[in-house]
């Protein structure tokens, strides 16, 4: 009797302290690390603005015969190569997710270079998120499988600082809200070194508004996306002029996936606006001048540049090891009269591959592109013509979890 009393005042002291243990299967925090090195090496038939050898870009085609110097160039870079980290912590209001991802191609400042540069630095919990991200309105699932790194230019594509709420969040359907950090780029034009212009600044009075419905089946998926920007440039030179105006962005993005065949699979977009420019792959300018000679007071005047653009692209899976894709895309924008004669007006580009997968995580290729620059009066066509192989090596790893 002594020992059952023992045992039974030792269960009453372990019993409480057992019930606070989670259950076995209660979700636990876990972060995702994944990336992966690879290099492009390859031979350039044309030539192209140096910082951009390893690129199809064909914003950054000559403008003029040997502008870049002689055609024929061999390149090989690593800039593609990228590490991100994915957590995954439970809570009381659900699941936070974060993202943080970097690659090595150096834009901006570090035009050029190999270098971390931040691609995603990005929070989630239920239908609220923060940070930099991809903007609702780029479809992130119309970009070819290439090995090309900047892809077609007539595609919306960027990543954006924002805040976004998205009330609808089911596996058929999407909408996504988003204010996102305002910007634009301006052309003087042909009045660029004008002492007139120097005072012109621009100003943002408002985030940008970015609207996406995604429908998805078993065939694909269909998306809807909107955006909405006020850009405003203010005249702060005392003189006889007032140059100082206003204009409003806005574009619409329609872009879709089809499942043709089971190993076939048309990744399609159409695109087009005003002042939406540096929304887009592959865009110089959102505002230019305009001459406006009628009004002594404001000869010029700023307006948003019109776009219209498209891509088509087809991925094919021949087996489990090889794949091709094959496509087409084009931008086309309405200049003013007052831009300069080289200004930026049709941009073309196009591609075919065949890739090889021998195991899960290694993918080797290779690549012809093909791109076309055509500027606004001049009649000189910048066209870039390359061949690019790839060797791309996978990782990932999961720490925490179950």
């Amino acid at each position: 009797m002594k020992r059952l009393l023992t045992v039974l005042a030792l269960a009453a002291i372990c019993t409480p302290a057992l019930a606070q243990q989670p259950p076995a299967d209660e979700p636990k925090p876990h972060l995702d690390i994944y990336g992966f090195a690879m290099l492009d090496i390859g031979y350039n038939f044309t030539s192209i603005n140096p910082n951009w050898f390893d690129t199809m870009r064909v914003t950054r085609l000559p403008t003029y015969d040997k502008q870049f110097g002689e055609d024929g160039s061999t390149y090989a870079g690593v800039r593609q190569s990228r590490l991100g980290f994915k957590g995954f912590t439970p809570t009381a209001l659900g699941e936070l997710q974060t993202t943080f991802e970097f690659e090595l191609f150096g834009t901006g400042v570090d035009e050029g270079q190999t270098t971390f540069r931040l691609r995603h630095a990005y929070g989630e919990l239920g239908k609220f998120g923060a940070g930099q991200t991809w903007s609702p309105f780029s479809d992130t699932e119309i970009f070819p499988n290439s090995l090309e790194y900047w892809g077609p230019t007539g595609i919306a594509w960027f990543r954006n600082v924002q805040v976004r709420w998205t009330p609808i969040k089911k596996d058929n359907s999407t909408l996504i809200v988003a204010l996102e950090r305002p910007g634009a780029s301006g052309d003087q034009g042909i009045y660029d070194d004008r002492i007139e212009l120097d005072g012109i600044h621009g100003r943002f009075p408002a985030p940008d508004l970015a609207v996406a419905y995604r429908a998805g089946q078993k065939w694909g998926h269909v998306r809807a996306a909107g955006l909405l920007r006020r850009i405003r440039w203010d005249d702060v030179l005392e003189d006889n002029f007032d140059l100082s105006g206003a204009a409003t962005g806005w574009g619409i993005n329609l872009s879709s996936s089809v499942n043709a065949t089971k190993n076939d699979v048309i990744r399609g977009a159409f695109v087009f606006g005003e002042g939406i420019e540096n929304a887009m792959n592959d865009s110089p300018i959102d505002i230019a001048v305009q001459n406006n000679f009628g009004d002594p007071r404001r000869p010029i005047v700023g307006e948003p540049l019109p776009i219209v653009a498209m891509s088509l692209f087809l991925d094919h899976k021949w087996n489990d090891r090889f794949t091709s894709a094959v496509g087409y895309s084009r931008q086309d924008i309405d200049n003013t009269d007052a831009q300069a004669s080289d200004a930026f007006k049709t941009g073309q580009y196009a591609l075919g591959n065949l890739l090889y997968t021998p195991v899960p995580g290694v993918m080797v290729g290779g690549e012809l592109q093909w791109g076309r620059r055509e500027s606004f009066r001049d009649p000189f066509k910048g066209d870039g013509f390359k061949i690019q192989f790839a060797f791309k090596y996978n990782f990932s790893a999961t720490i925490g979890g179950k």
